[in-house]
C-alpha cells in the first residue's frame, strides 16, 4: 500500500474548506493540512453585514466550523494563525510562519486559496481609528464595538451618530442598510454615476430613491479625498454644513463637500491576493489573478488554486479576471479536490457573475453581461425593458418588477437585471440558468414555470421577456430606447398614448396625446401631425404603446415603441 498523500491547503473559508472537506470524503487516508493566517478558518463572510445590523444576533452563528470541529468530523489538521510565506516548488515545500516560529512543510499536492484583499483607495487618513472595512469577523467585531460606544447612554437630544460609507457596491449597500437600522444617519459616497455599478443605469434610480426614502444622503460621481480628525472648533464644523454633529472625523469629497462622521466604512472593491503565487513563479493573468486550467491546476502540475484569487472567464464576453463570489469559490474547491484525488472532474464553466443584494425593501439582482459590458466588448444586442407584476395582478399584493434583458441578434440571452420588492430573485435565477443553457428568446417564451395566482402569472415575467424580444427581433415591434429621446424629439412625432390623466400628471412638451383606445378614430390627426415623419410611441410601461404601434404599422406609418415606456424614460432622464 502506498504512503498516504499530503495535501496542503493555504487559506480556508469558502474555497479552501470546500476543497479540504471534499478531499477527505474522497481520500480517507490522506494527510490534509490547512494553514489559515487568520483566527477563523470557516466563517460566513456574506453574513457579516447582517450581524452588524443585529439581524443575525449571535456572533457564533457566523462561525461555521472551528479547527476542533473539523478535526472531529473530518480529521482535518487545521492550523489558524499560520501564514504561508513562500513556496519551494522544486522541493515541494512551503514555508510557514507563526507568532513564535518558522518551519517548512512538505506536500504532494498544494492548493492555494488566498482570497482577495481590499482595495485601498488613495485617501489620506485611512489609518484613523474611525475608519473600518467589512470583510472579516474582526472587522465586524470592531464595527459593533464602535457602534456600541456611539449608541450607549446617549443623552436625550444628543446628535444622531453619523457614518460615511465609501463605495455603493454590494457590500457598501448592505453596510448602509445595517447602519441605518442601528439608528445612524448615513452618507453614501460613490465615484460612479449611479449606485450599484454592475446593474444597468436605468435601474439604479429605483435604488437611489429607496435609499433616500430611508434617510440616506447619496453623493454620486464624487470621491473621498481625505479623512481628517476633528480638531477644529464646533463653529468650523458648522461652517462645513454639518451643524449639530462634530463627529470623530471630517471626510472631504472631491467636490469640496465636508462630511462629519463618527465612523467611516470603506469598501471600494477587492483585488486578488496572488503575491505568494507570483513570488513562486506561477503564471498570472493580466489582472494579477492566478491562471488555472479547467480543473483548477496552475502552471505547476502539483499546485492548484481556487477562489477570489484565480482567473476565470466570463460566459458572455470571454473576458478574463477574478470574480469574488462565494458560489464559484465553493465549486472550485470541490473541483480542485476531485482533481487532486484523481476523481472525475466537472471542468470549470465560464462564469456569469450572478449576484443579488437587498436594499431596504427592494431587491436588486444581475446575471450575465450588462449593457456597458456588452458595449465595451463590441457585442451587438437589443435591450428589452418590462415592468410586470411578481404574481397575478388580480391576486392581492402584486408588486411591480423592473426587468432589463439583453439579447443577441440571433435571440440568445446575454444578460439580465431586475429590481423590485418581490419576485426578482427567482426570475434572475431562471434567467441565469437560461444564459448557462444558451437559451434564446424563443426558449424563454416556451419555458413552463410554476404558476398559481399567489406565485406568478400564466404568462410569467420570464415568458414576457421572451415574447417581447421575439417581437423586437423579428420586426413585429420596432423599438426606440430612452437614451434616444433627444433624437426622437428632433426628428420624429412623439405620440403619448396614455390616458389624459396620466398625460396631465407629467409629459414631454412636444408630445401629442391620443389615448390608445382613441387611436383608430384619430389616425388622420396623427397623419397630419407626423407630416411624413416617423412616429415614436410611448405609454407608461410599453404595453399600450405596443398595441398602438401595431395599429400604426398596419396603417402604413413608420412607428416604433419606447422600450419600457415612461417608467424607463423617467429613470434615464429624470429631468423630464
Amino acid at each position: 500500500m502506498s504512503a498516504p498523500r499530503t495535501i496542503v491547503i493555504v487559506g480556508g473559508v469558502a474555497g479552501g474548506m470546500s476543497a479540504a472537506a471534499r478531499a477527505r470524503r474522497l481520500d480517507e487516508h490522506a494527510e490534509i493540512i490547512v494553514f489559515e493566517q487568520g483566527d477563523y478558518v470557516s466563517f460566513a463572510n456574506c453574513g457579516l453585514p447582517y450581524h452588524l445590523s443585529g439581524e443575525i444576533a449571535r456572533r457564533e452563528s457566523l462561525l461555521l466550523h472551528t479547527p476542533a470541529s473539523l478535526a472531529s468530523s473530518l480529521r482535518l489538521d487545521v492550523r489558524t494563525g499560520h501564514r504561508v510565506t513562500g513556496i519551494d516548488r522544486d522541493a515541494r515545500e512551503v514555508t510557514v510562519q507563526t507568532e513564535d516560529l518558522t518551519f517548512r512543510q512538505s506536500y504532494d499536492a498544494l492548493l492555494l486559496s488566498p482570497g482577495a484583499v481590499a482595495v485601498r483607495p488613495p485617501i489620506a487618513g485611512l489609518d484613523h481609528p474611525a475608519v473600518h472595512t467589512l470583510r472579516t469577523v474582526p472587522d465586524v467585531d470592531a464595527l459593533r464595538d464602535s457602534l456600541a460606544g456611539l449608541l450607549a447612554d446617549r443623552p436625550a437630544g444628543a446628535p444622531v451618530p453619523r457614518a460615511v460609507v465609501i463605495g455603493a457596491g454590494f457590500i457598501g449597500l448592505e453596510a448602509v442598510e445595517a447602519l441605518v437600522s442601528r439608528g445612524l444617519q448615513v452618507h453614501l459616497v460613490e465615484l460612479a454615476s449611479h449606485v450599484l455599478p454592475p446593474i444597468d443605469a436605468e435601474l439604479a434610480p429605483l435604488l437611489a430613491h429607496e435609499l433616500a426614502a430611508h434617510g440616506v444622503d447619496l453623493r454620486l460621481a464624487v470621491s473621498a479625498q481625505t479623512v481628517e480628525p476633528v480638531e477644529a472648533s464646533e463653529s468650523e464644523v458648522e461652517e462645513s454644513g454639518e451643524a449639530g454633529s462634530t463627529g470623530a472625523v471630517i471626510v472631504t469629497l472631491s467636490d469640496g463637500s465636508r462630511l462629519a462622521a463618527d465612523l467611516v466604512i470603506v469598501n471600494v472593491g477587492v483585488r486578488p491576493a496572488s503575491a505568494l503565487a507570483r513570488e513562486a513563479g506561477l503564471d498570472l493573468g493580466p489582472t494579477g489573478a492566478i491562471r488555472v486550467d479547467a480543473d483548477q491546476r496552475t502552471s505547476d502540475p502539483s499546485i492548484w488554486a481556487v477562489g477570489d484569487a484565480v482567473e476565470v472567464f466570463h460566459a458572455v464576453t470571454g473576458a478574463s479576471g477574478p470574480v469574488p463570489l462565494a458560489g464559484p469559490a465553493n465549486r472550485q474547491g470541490r473541483r480542485a479536490a476531485d482533481s487532486i484525488c484523481g476523481h472525475r472532474t466537472t471542468p470549470q464553466a465560464s462564469v456569469l457573475g450572478t449576484a443579488i443584494v437587498r436594499v431596504f425593501d427592494l431587491t436588486a439582482a444581475t446575471t450575465g453581461a450588462n449593457q456597458v459590458t456588452l458595449q465595451r466588448a463590441g457585442i451587438a444586442h437589443e435591450v428589452i425593458h418590462i415592468h410586470p407584476g411578481d404574481h397575478a395582478g388580480y391576486y392581492p399584493g402584486s408588486e411591480t418588477m423592473h426587468l432589463v434583458a439583453s439579447f443577441a441578434p440571433d435571440g440568445t440571452l446575454l444578460g439580465a437585471q431586475g429590481v423590485g420588492r418581490a419576485g426578482v430573485d427567482k426570475r434572475i435565477d431562471v434567467l441565469a440558468t437560461a444564459i448557462r443553457a444558451g437559451m434564446t428568446a424563443d426558449d424563454l417564451a416556451e419555458l413552463e414555470l410554476a404558476y398559481a395566482p399567489p406565485y406568478g402569472s400564466a404568462k410569467d415575467a420570464v415568458n414576457m421577456l421572451g415574447f417581447v424580444a421575439q417581437n423586437v427581433l423579428d420586426g413585429t415591434m420596432p423599438q426606440w430606447q430612452a437614451e434616444d429621446l433627444d433624437k426622437a424629439v428632433a426628428m420624429t412625432l412623439v405620440l403619448d398614448v396614455r390616458s389624459r390623466s396620466e398625460f396631465d400628471a407629467g409629459h414631454l412638451d412636444v408630445a401629442l396625446n391620443i389615448p390608445h383606445l382613441e387611436l383608430r378614430e384619430r389616425l388622420d390627426e396623427v397623419r397630419e401631425a407626423a407630416a411624413g415623419r416617423a412616429i415614436s410611441v410611448h405609454c407608461a410601461s410599453g404595453v399600450r404603446s405596443y398595441l398602438a404601434t401595431r395599429v400604426l404599422l398596419s396603417e402604413g406609418f413608420d412607428a416604433r415603441n419606447l422600450s419600457g415606456g415612461w417608467l424607463t424614460l423617467a429613470a434615464v432622464r429624470p429631468e423630464i
